[in-house]
């Protein structure tokens, strides 16, 4: 079962991160990161060409309330977004059991240094320990080494391959793991 959201009120710090809702005043920072070759390909879409895709798409990410954006607490700056997203055809999981699966981008310029692990991390213990939900999933292309390490970092266990259908047409092959809230 997909367990409900709604990120708006909710404000998660680690030692170097905040997570919070987006507001339309991130747009800059999101239009800088997602317009950038290479960034939104591993989550399965294209940069955006222009500030206004970047509006939109933020425009969605506040009325679903479902992402939060990823702010460097030593800048303030927005460099990246991780979603709670419903997960389509999820693992076999216990009847009532509820969770989600965590998508996550991240700026180019902060690849490598453990910010995304810290940031799924954080959310992990918030879904599992204010929220109560019994699973979450995550899934990376067969190709996206890094992913693969945060999956890896964060304790995901592996469950399946599947075919992604990403958001610019392709079928990309996924590696889907699963975690299970070890408190129930």
């Amino acid at each position: 079962m997909i367990a409900p959201v709604d990120v708006t009120n909710i404000r998660i710090e680690t030692e170097r991160l905040i997570l919070r809702p987006w507001r339309e005043s991130d747009v800059e920072d999101f239009y800088e990161y997602a317009s950038v070759d290479g960034v939104g390909q591993m989550a399965g879409w294209l940069p955006h060409n222009d500030i206004e895709e970047s509006r939109s798409v933020l425009g969605s990410f506040i009325r679903d309330r479902k992402t939060f954006a990823i702010v460097l607490k030593a800048t303030g700056k927005v460099i990246g977004s991780l979603g709670l997203e419903e997960r389509e055809g999820e693992p076999e999981v216990p009847e009532n059991a509820m969770g989600r699966e965590i998508g996550y981008a991240l700026s180019k310029d902060y690849w490598g240094m453990g910010l995304v692990p810290e940031a799924v991390k954080a959310v992990i213990d918030y879904c599992f320990n204010k929220l109560g939900f019994d699973w979450l999933t995550c899934g990376h292309f067969i190709w996206n080494h890094q992913s693969r390490r945060v999956v890896e970092k964060c304790g995901f266990v592996y469950v399946k391959d599947v075919i992604h259908q990403t958001r610019f047409g392709t079928e990309e092959p996924t590696k889907l793991y699963i975690l299970y809230n070890p408190n129930k």
